[in-house]
C-alpha cells in the first residue's frame, strides 16, 4: 500500500509494516502488540504523553489534527487545559534557544519505508537533514531511570531511544546510502524547562540494529499467525483480559511472579 499522512497511522498500514513503535509493543508483550493490530487495545492516553504529543505535533505543523484528536485537553475558548498548559511553555523555550532549534528544520516528518531482516518498515522521522537524523523527545527529566535487572540507565536506553535511532538509520541508509548520525532534540516538562542536544554514539546504535535484526523475522511471523503471542501477564492488556483458574500461591505472591495461573479470556 502507499502511504500518506492520513493512513499513516491505520490498522491496514500496520499491518502491512513494521514500525520502531510496533517493534517496542513486541519487545514489552507480543499478545498486547497483536491486540492493538487488531484494533482491540489501544493504549491509554496519559497527561505526559499528551502534553508531549501537543509540542511534537506544533513543530511538525499537525496542531489542527492533534486537536482534532484529543479536544478533551483544551477548553472552550481552544486553550489549552491547565493539566496541559505546560506545552506551551515546552515550546517556548524551545524556540528561544537558537543552538538547539537549528536542529529542527530540513525535511518534516518524512515517511520513509525499507526492508529490514526480510520484514517492511515503515517510519516517519521529525527532522530529516542532509547530514543528520532529528528526533524531538519531551520528558520529564534527565535523571537516570531504574529498570529492573539493569539498574539505573539514562533515559534514551530506558525507553529505547537507541533503538529507534538504529532503524531510523538504517532506513534512511537505505534510502540515500548516507549512514547519518543520529541526535535526540530533549526538552523536559519539569518547572523550568530544560533542553538538550544528545547524539546517540554510533557503536550503540550498531549495537541495536544488530540485535533488532535476529528478532524482527520472529516477530513479523507472529503477526501472520505462525507463531502464538506470548502474553507477559504484566502489561495493562494482559492485567485486562486475564481470567483466574487458581489461587496464588504465597511462593508466588513473595517472588512478585504473577504472569501465571491465569488464561486469557
Amino acid at each position: 500500500m502507499t502511504l500518506t499522512h492520513e493512513n499513516y497511522y491505520s490498522l491496514e498500514a500496520s499491518a502491512a509494516y513494521m514500525s520502531v513503535s510496533q517493534l517496542k509493543a513486541f519487545d514489552e508483550c507480543e499478545a498486547a502488540a497483536m491486540a492493538q493490530l487488531r484494533g482491540e487495545y489501544k493504549s491509554m492516553k496519559t497527561t505526559p504523553l499528551l502534553v508531549g504529543g501537543y509540542v511534537d505535533a506544533f513543530f511538525a505543523g499537525e496542531l489542527d489534527e492533534f486537536k482534532e484528536a484529543n479536544p478533551e485537553i483544551f477548553c472552550k475558548n481552544g486553550k489549552l487545559r491547565s493539566d496541559y498548559a505546560k506545552a506551551d511553555e515546552i515550546i517556548e523555550r524551545i524556540q528561544r534557544d537558537d543552538y538547539f532549534y537549528s536542529f529542527f528544520g530540513g525535511e518534516i516528518q518524512p515517511i520513509i519505508t525499507s526492508n529490514i531482516a526480510g520484514v517492511d518498515f515503515k517510519c516517519k522521522i521529525d527532522f530529516l537533514h542532509d547530514d543528520k537524523i532529528v528526533d524531538l523527545k519531551v520528558m520529564r527529566d534527565f535523571a537516570p531511570i531504574y529498570l529492573p535487572n539493569r539498574g539505573r540507565v539514562n533515559f534514551i536506553e530506558a525507553w529505547h531511544y537507541d533503538l529507534q535511532g538504529a532503524i531510523y538509520q538504517e532506513i534512511v541508509r537505505q534510502k540515500t546510502g548516507k549512514k547519518l548520525p543520529f541526535y535526540i532534540a530533549a526538552a523536559t516538562k519539569e518547572e523550568v524547562t530544560d533542553l538538550a542536544i544528545i547524539q546517540v554514539p554510533q557503536e550503540v546504535l550498531d549495537f541495536e540494529l544488530e540485535a533488532a535484526t535476529e528478532r524482527i523475522p520472529y516477530y513479523a511471523a507472529v503477526k501472520k499467525g505462525v507463531f502464538e503471542a506470548e502474553r507477559c501477564g504484566n502489561c495493562n492488556y494482559c492485567k485486562s483480559t486475564k481470567k483466574l483458574n487458581a489461587p496464588m500461591s504465597w511462593d508466588k505472591l513473595c517472588n512478585n511472579d504473577f504472569s501465571e495461573d491465569i488464561e486469557e479470556r
